[in-house]
Order: C-alpha cells, then sequence, then structure tokens
C-alpha cells in the first residue's frame, strides 16, 4: 500500500543552535507558547513572549528573554514585538474548552481574527523569513465527525468547509490568510493543526480548562462519583506536551509548506478516558452523565501526511502523559486547598459570554 511508512527510515531531530537568533512568541505566555520558548530559550535563543497575561506556572526568566505585556489586536504591539526576529511563532488566540467556546462563540471569532492578521503583517513588515501558525482540529467539517469510530481525520477533509463552530471556521481562514501572505511576500509558513494538546503547567479551572485537565481534576478531588458532560460516547485522541513542542519545532526547520494535523492516533472514549484519570490512585467511581456541551462524536489524527514530511509521528501514551498531568494537577489543586480555596474542584462549569475583552479596544487611555 501507498501509505505504509517505513519508520525505521524516521531520524532523531536536532534543534539547530540559536546563537542569539531573535524569535517572537505571540501568545507565548500561554500553555503551548510557554513550552516553546522555554525549548527555544535553552537552545540559545532569544526569545521575546508577548501576551496579555502573565504565565501562572513560570517566571518570565524560565522561558523567555523578554516578556512584553501587550496586546496583539492592536497592529502597532505585533509591529514592535517582531522587529529584528528571524522567526514568529504564533500562538495567540482567545480560547478554552467546550465549556468556553459554546458561549464565547462571537468574542472568540473578533479577537482572534484581529490577532492573526496582526501578526501576519508584523512579520511582513519586519521582513520575517519564517512563520508557524497554530491551527486546531476544530478546523474539520463536522459531516466527518459523527462517528465515534473516526478512522482519522485527513487535512483534505477540512473542504469543503463546515467546522462545527466559529472556533474552528477562524482557524481556518486563518490558515489561509497566513497561505496567502506566504505566497505573496515570500514567507515560509509552516502549519500544524493541533490536537487536543494537554499537560503539566496549564490551565486546570475556571471554566477555560480543556477535557484532560479538567478530567485530572475531578478524579483527584471526587468522593462517590465522576461527573461527565454527555453520555460519554465521544471518542478524541489527546497528544502530550513534550509531542507537542517536538512536532512543531520539526515543522518549523521543515521543508513542510502545508498545514498538517500535529496528534496522537491512540484514540479513547470518554468514558474510558475517566477511567485512565482515575486508575492512577486506583478509583473507580461511577460516572454521573449530567447536560452539556460535548462536541463532535469522534475525532482522531491521521499521521500519514506528518509522518512523510518530518519522518516523525508523536509517540507519548495517554497514561504516561496523563500519568504526569494529574499528579501535576494533584499538586496544584493541594496549593489552593491549602490557601483556602473553597471551589468545587470535582465539577466543571460553563462560563457565561463575556464581552470585556472586546470593550478593551476603541476606548481612550
Amino acid at each position: 500500500m501507498s501509505d505504509i511508512i517505513d519508520t525505521s527510515k524516521f531520524k532523531a531531530f536536532t534543534l539547530p543552535p540559536g546563537d542569539g537568533q531573535k524569535v517572537c512568541i505571540g501568545g507565548g505566555a500561554g500553555f503551548i507558547g510557554s513550552h516553546i520558548a522555554k525549548r527555544l530559550k535553552e537552545n540559545g535563543y532569544k526569545v521575546v513572549v508577548v501576551d496579555w497575561k502573565k504565565n501562572e506556572f513560570m517566571e518570565d526568566d524560565e522561558f523567555c528573554d523578554e516578556f512584553i505585556m501587550g496586546d496583539l489586536r492592536k497592529l502597532e504591539v505585533a509591529v514592535k514585538c517582531c522587529k529584528g526576529c528571524s522567526q514568529v511563532y504564533n500562538l495567540a488566540a482567545d480560547m478554552g474548552g467546550m465549556g468556553f467556546i459554546v458561549s464565547n462563540e462571537s468574542v472568540l471569532s473578533f479577537n482572534n481574527t484581529a490577532i492573526s492578521m496582526n501578526m501576519l503583517e508584523a512579520a511582513r513588515r519586519n521582513k520575517v523569513k519564517d512563520f508557524f501558525y497554530s491551527s486546531s482540529a476544530c478546523v474539520y467539517n463536522e459531516a466527518k465527525q459523527e462517528d465515534p469510530n473516526n478512522p482519522g481525520l485527513i487535512e483534505t477533509d477540512a473542504w469543503p468547509a463546515r467546522p462545527q463552530d466559529m472556533y474552528g471556521l477562524e482557524k481556518l481562514y486563518s490558515e489561509e490568510m497566513a497561505l496567502a501572505y506566504g505566497r505573496d511576500f515570500d514567507i515560509n509558513i509552516r502549519i500544524a493543526r493541533f490536537h487536543n494538546i494537554y499537560g503539566p503547567r496549564g490551565t486546570w479551572k475556571g471554566g477555560r480548562e480543556k477535557a484532560p485537565a479538567a478530567f485530572c481534576r475531578k478524579a483527584a478531588t471526587s468522593t462517590k462519583e465522576f461527573e461527565m458532560w454527555g453520555d460519554g460516547k465521544q471518542t478524541r485522541s489527546f497528544t502530550f506536551i513534550d509531542d507537542c513542542v517536538e512536532g512543531v519545532l520539526r515543522l518549523m526547520f521543515s521543508q513542510c509548506k502545508i498545514p498538517i494535523n500535529l496528534g496522537s492516533t491512540e484514540m479513547v472514549d470518554m468514558i474510558e478516558f475517566a477511567r485512565i484519570a482515575m486508575s492512577f490512585e486506583k478509583k473507580t467511581f461511577p460516572i454521573k452523565h449530567i447536560d452539556g456541551p460535548m462536541g463532535v462524536r469522534g475525532r482522531n489524527s491521521n499521521n500519514i501526511l506528518i509522518m512523510k514530511e518530518l519522518q516523525w509521528t508523536p509517540s507519548i501514551k495517554i497514561e504516561d502523559g496523563l500519568r504526569k498531568t494529574y499528579f501535576w494537577i494533584k499538586g496544584e489543586i493541594d496549593k489552593s486547598e491549602a490557601a483556602g480555596e473553597k471551589t468545587e474542584f470535582n465539577k466543571s462549569e460553563i462560563v457565561q459570554q463575556v464581552d470585556d475583552s472586546l470593550m478593551e479596544l476603541g476606548t481612550s487611555e
């Protein structure tokens, strides 16, 4: 078969030394961005991070050389941050899990489109050579994700376009805008469609956390039952943060000019996922199914293209990655409880619609 890949020919990747080369990471104080920034800084790159919030779990000097508190929805901020950079990584986005996305589609669409436009234009004005855009598996046509036994989404499944929500549509539009900038202005565009990235040192409470963090938090704090949105039969693949960082850097230094999946192909349903999270401390609580947003019925990554292009594929198993995440979150819970926080950590919440970020624009300082 033409799709059989000889993995014995896969090669180890060595990140080229930075030697003080300046790079900008938009959204670099976020979960994925800070891990990428940290890896680049450790390899000698001069890392400039711009974000509208500080990182909760790392000090600035752990992951960047310069931190700029700024709003990338403003073009002048993006242009300033990209000055003198040879590479730009755009991971900046207003986002969260399903509990946030379902009630904030308009806000996400406005904010993220503005950020994506500005980062590309800032890169062009500063004659940046390489540009990475973090896309999402949310771009895929919903009709391809109705079966829980999803065989794996191939990159061409994004067209004709019919994402489930505006978050996915904005990501797809931003992919096309980035590719157009690459064609028109000779910028090396690299795009990865992330499949449920998770791991330690990321958001784990408050409504913006994603399923892996929420499941670990519930597993650690539940005493009688495990609360879950929906019937639990929806399926996903999950990608550990170390694999994500490796994939992004391999892609940035590759010749791949088209969007690729960056995700594991190990797919589980949510009931099994909950069982895995509970297993780390030998818990076996019954699952209580309640109403809540579930997303598509089945989503998995097809990795034929990434294996052909990068000679690599994510390899960290769910049980291994989730174990690390679980015990990190348990430690954070202990800190919160010691500080007197009374939140019900065994439940998830849907974040109500908020427009505060929109109202910050267009007003006098």
